[in-house]
């Protein structure tokens, strides 16, 4: 009973819908967002510290999708 990993389908949906171009501009955005939310936690202005945690995730999520769409045009150019 081997199933999906809700990842592996959110990368899959993710490089389906979005160029390689698209997923590296969102990844910068997430990352200064990330930044922005550990300084305002370290001076006590973020008011729910799960946002630090919800973003790292998606900036994971946005590297698997990146890697995903690098392997895909891989084996379209073999």
């Amino acid at each position: 009973m081997a199933t999906m990993k809700k990842t592996a389908k959110v990368a899959k949906v993710a490089t389906e819908v979005m160029s390689a171009d698209q997923l590296s501009t969102n990844l910068t955005t997430k990352v200064s967002e990330y930044i922005a939310a550990k300084r305002g936690h370290k001076l006590g202005e973020l008011t729910n510290p799960r946002v630090i945690r919800n973003i790292r995730k998606e900036i994971a999520r946005l590297h698997t999708a990146i890697r995903a769409a690098e392997i895909a045009s891989a084996k379209e150019s073999k």
